[in-house]
């Protein structure tokens, strides 16, 4: 056979067939380890760069870094995800998607613009509406927009930690009264921990390869419209391999145990009173709407939605304009700018009368004498006279 009668016969003595084995080196960080477990000892989840700097090591950071992933379970300890199981009515799950197309919003002017996404956990019913800024404000408006879509109220509304929701792991005080008037529970999820909400993260990865590829969009009005034909038609019509059906047809079993809607819709957008000074306008998110000057000096509440802008004053409207989602723009009513024409003429003209000019009033004594109880005729007046001397 041309080969060592020695590896014949430990070739027919194995039970496998021959193969050539090397014994380990160990790795060129195994000098290293005793201090790696001190350092992970006192701080488990310290970054592999500052482990390879107090130790002094100048090799190659994936060699540590392979060793260092080795050994932190040992102190960090291991997070297994359980499986949930999604009740109907339970919980919808929000999160907030920014695509990437900038959508234009006049004036020459084209935003990246955030999508609020809604996913029912039962049913995986998808709703979603292009809001113009991630405040406390729009977000509700948004959600309240949503919700009424879907015609009932999950017994739970699921957040990560936004800033204009809970940017320390308790809801704002506009988010509690929203929860409280649609009789619902905000749940915040814990720092670090993508899987609590991973449904409605995951249906983001959708939106950003079934909706977006090969489509334009005028304006966000353009956008919701393209979207929400696209959830009715496509998106809510698919078999889910998970869920073994479709989410219109199982919807009906999570609106059943849903929260009816309230008979009140909650208060969402943004409310403030301002005087109305000399130059007409009040500021909204960058942008200056014109209110009538007539009611300049006087107490103006102030609302905003999604989509107007509205001023009130005694109970009348002194402007309403279509919200600008543009940045640092003027908003003018042409109606406003006439009147302020005219108050201004009727103001110069009194401004150029002369001092002399009119009549002077004079009133006289008698009215005092009236005033002061002092009124009377004959004798009492001498004596009236003589009291005053």
């Amino acid at each position: 056979m041309g080969i060592s009668r020695n590896t014949v016969r430990k070739a027919l003595a194995s039970d496998e067939p021959p193969k050539y084995q090397r014994k380990p080196k160990g790795s060129i960080v195994d000098p290293f380890v005793p201090e790696i477990h001190k350092l992970l000892a006192d701080s488990p989840r310290m970054p592999a760069t500052v482990i390879a700097e107090r130790i002094g090591w100048e090799r190659s950071m994936t060699t540590l870094k392979d060793k260092v992933r080795e050994l932190r379970p040992l102190y960090v300890g291991v997070d297994p995800a359980d499986r949930l199981v999604h009740r109907p009515g339970e919980a919808a799950q929000m999160n907030l998607w920014f695509p990437e197309p900038k959508i234009p919003v006049g004036y020459g002017q084209s935003r990246m613009l955030p999508v609020l996404v809604m996913t029912l956990t039962f049913s995986r019913w998808l709703a979603a509406v292009m809001l113009p800024s991630r405040q406390s404000g729009d977000l509700l408006a948004s959600m309240w927009q949503l919700i009424s879509q879907v015609g009932a109220v999950s017994k739970s509304l699921v957040w990560d930690r936004e800033g204009a929701i809970a940017p320390k792991g308790k809801p704002l005080p506009p988010v509690q009264g929203f929860a409280g008037t649609i009789a619902t529970k905000m749940v915040i999820a814990p720092p670090r921990d993508p899987e609590f909400k991973g449904m409605t993260e995951r249906n983001n990865q959708y939106f950003e390869t079934s909706f977006l590829p090969g489509r334009d969009f005028r304006s966000p009005a353009d956008f919701n419209q393209q979207l929400t034909q696209w959830l009715a038609e496509r998106a809510n019509q698919r078999t889910i391999r998970s869920l073994g059906d479709r989410p219109v047809n199982v919807l009906q079993a999570d609106l059943t145990a849903m929260t009816a809607l309230p008979p009140h819709p909650p208060s969402t957008g943004f409310s403030w009173q301002i005087r109305l000074g000399r130059d007409y306008y009040v500021r909204f998110d960058t942008n200056d709407y014109s209110v009538d000057p007539t009611v300049i000096g006087r107490l103006v509440q102030v609302t905003a939605t999604l989509d107007r802008v509205i001023a009130v004053c005694d109970g009348m409207v002194v402007a309403d304009h279509a919200r600008c989602w543009a940045n640092q723009q003027v908003i003018t009513d042409p109606g406003h700018v006439a009147t302020a024409k005219a108050l201004r003429a009727d103001y110069n003209q009194i401004r150029r009368r002369p001092s002399g000019q009119g009549e002077v009033l004079y009133r006289p004594l008698s009215v005092y004498d009236e005033l002061f109880g002092l009124t009377a005729t004959g004798n009492d007046a001498d004596d009236v006279d003589k009291e005053i001397a």
